[in-house]
């Protein structure tokens, strides 16, 4: 694959699941298994926020009232209110985009997140390619993005890449008449939000997704957000359901967006990437079995390659460890996975595992 030359017009045609999530990995059979295949935090969502939720509960009888909670979140990124919509997560946002805005030729940059194309391919639209290769560390160059394309999705830090963009190249991407979608669902991850396009109102079209569910542990709840221009917010919330969020979900909303939550997932982002550095130094003992960490990563998960990886991935399951295989991401094949941050005991225990399946698959 490090030679596959570039196709910024390949179409997004079928050979990928693009509806094969982590989840699937700890269903039914998974479920005992240790996590490594959801990047959801794991220690979440911690006391004082079920608590908060919890404590919603007794005004469920009346039908949801999101104004405080969008006001939370304008706040939060120093917006007006005008410019924030709430979502049933990130990937109603997604939907939302597909169904609502009319365009001619979207295009996605991958590998990465593969529900944007898919809502963009239910929703009628014929969906072009950006394919990052391996050999340029998964960098997006921006000449690679068809100057044709009038919506363009990126993620930043990329799922599963875990690569991390500079804000300056994503917002030179954006053109008169292009809707410029980045999906931040992993950037509370990054410490201090680098290269983050959240709050910003100076780039044209510029479209920012947030997710709440993955720092704070809420995938079950489902709540996220759309950061957009006026105009933007208001076309996608007329394509909305009425009261598409629980009162539950935006009391976390509120909640996740206190000083005191940004504080603490300052502190978590901080633990994160020094568990991801354990990990990816324990990793880098199995070079001599063929195994290579995309980098250098800056998410809360990392992207590695190993011949047989989809043996291994078997191996680990018998072993008690779930890992999410890499080949439903178009970019990527069979001899990808993607290992989710865990605590430094978990990444030990893991490791010794790979160790056993990686001897066992050579």
């Amino acid at each position: 694959m490090d030679t596959h030359t570039p196709m910024p017009t390949e179409p997004g045609i079928p050979g990928h699941d693009l509806r094969h999530h982590g989840d699937a990995e700890v269903r039914d059979d998974g479920s005992a298994l240790v996590d490594l295949a959801v990047n959801v935090r794991a220690d979440t969502p911690p006391v004082w926020l079920r608590e908060h939720i919890a404590a919603s509960l007794g005004s469920l009888a009346a039908y949801p009232d999101g104004r405080a909670a969008r006001a939370a979140v304008a706040a939060r990124h120093g917006l007006p209110v005008e410019r924030v919509l709430l979502t049933a997560g990130a990937a109603e946002a997604f939907v939302l985009l597909a169904r609502a805005l009319k365009v001619r030729w979207p295009v996605v940059v991958h590998p990465q997140f593969t529900e944007p194309e898919a809502a963009l391919r239910d929703a009628g639209h014929s969906v072009g390619r950006v394919l990052l290769r391996a050999a340029d560390g998964f960098r997006l160059d921006p000449a690679a993005v068809p100057e044709e394309a009038d919506l363009v999705v990126v993620g930043n830090p990329t799922n599963p890449t875990s690569v991390l963009h500079p804000a300056d190249v994503l917002a030179g991407l954006a053109r008169p008449g292009r809707t410029l979608v980045v999906d931040e669902a992993f950037m509370d991850a990054v410490p201090g939000e680098r290269e983050a396009l959240a709050g910003r109102t100076d780039v044209p079209g510029l479209v920012v997704l947030r997710s709440l569910t993955k720092t704070w542990g809420l995938a079950g709840l489902r709540i996220g957000y759309v950061l957009a221009a006026p105009e933007t917010v208001a076309e996608l919330e007329r394509a909305q359901p009425l009261w598409p969020v629980s009162t539950p979900a935006l009391a976390a909303a509120e909640a996740c967006v206190a000083p005191r939550a940004l504080a603490e997932a300052a502190h978590a982002a901080h633990r994160v990437a020094a568990d991801r550095a354990h990990l990816v130094a324990g990793l880098g003992e199995f070079a001599g079995a063929g195994l290579r960490v995309a980098g250098p990563a800056e998410g809360p998960f990392v992207l590695v390659r190993l011949p047989y990886a989809d043996a291994v991935r078997r191996r680990l399951r018998r072993l008690g460890f779930a890992v999410r295989r890499g080949d439903t991401f178009p970019g990527l094949d069979e001899e990808w996975l993607r290992l989710a941050v865990r605590d430094r005991g978990t990444s030990d225990a893991f490791l010794r595992a790979l160790g056993r399946a990686t001897a066992e698959a050579s």
